[in-house]
């Protein structure tokens, strides 16, 4: 039997790894976030803060700083050495077992997998800011504001580098929930009704 796969992306702030983990607690699967981070970094023997800021973001908040990284002679630069490696894991881990998986272009790699359910968390920027403050401990609106901002551009930046899809576009993906309108439980029960279709 195939397993099932759930990936989340999702807007910074709005909750998206919250309700995944949730997700997998329900369902009773595997959640995979920080720990493909750590798998990355035993491979590679990169440091986990280089690999948490480098997996999922660009280098900048433009598309062009990937012309500007440097490549070695077959023109690969350590950006998409990362890249090519969490993708390798991305697929060891989807053919292991159910899972759910937190960004990282997982929707994009696995967009062959037959039993896959990809899911788009965002939420209106109020809501996301609150949630921001609170997560960081009590940061003020103006900076949750330009976190909420540059981890979103850098993020959507690297999505797109890396697939041949527009990062937040709702034809990619089965599922598309405002968290602030639904609320983190009913978006939580939303995914997990959904993949009991698959």
């Amino acid at each position: 039997m195939e397993n099932k796969i759930i990936t989340i992306s999702r807007e910074f702030g709005s909750g998206g790894r919250y309700i995944g983990r949730l997700v997998a607690e329900k369902l009773g699967i595997p959640f995979y976030d920080k720990e493909i981070i750590a798998k990355v970094a035993k491979e590679t023997g990169l440091a986990h803060e280089y690999i948490e800021k480098k997996g999922e973001y660009s280098p900048s908040k433009s598309m062009f700083a990937y012309g500007f990284v440097v490549r070695n002679t077959m023109g690969e630069s350590l950006e998409d050495h990362l890249h090519a490696i969490q993708q390798k894991i991305i697929l060891e881990l989807a053919a292991e077992s159910s899972c759910v998986i937190i960004g990282r272009c997982a929707d994009y790699i696995l967009k062959d997998h037959p039993k896959r359910l990809n899911v788009f968390i965002h939420s209106t920027p109020e809501d996301k800011i609150k949630r921001i403050q609170t997560y960081l401990g009590g940061e003020n609106e103006a900076t949750a504001k330009r976190m909420m901002r540059d981890m979103d551009k850098k993020r959507s930046i690297n999505y797109n580098y890396y697939t041949d899809q527009k990062w937040g576009d709702v034809r990619n993906y089965s599922l598309s929930l405002n968290s602030g309108e639904l609320g983190c439980d009913r978006c939580v029960d939303l995914i997990v009704h959904a993949s009991e279709v698959l």
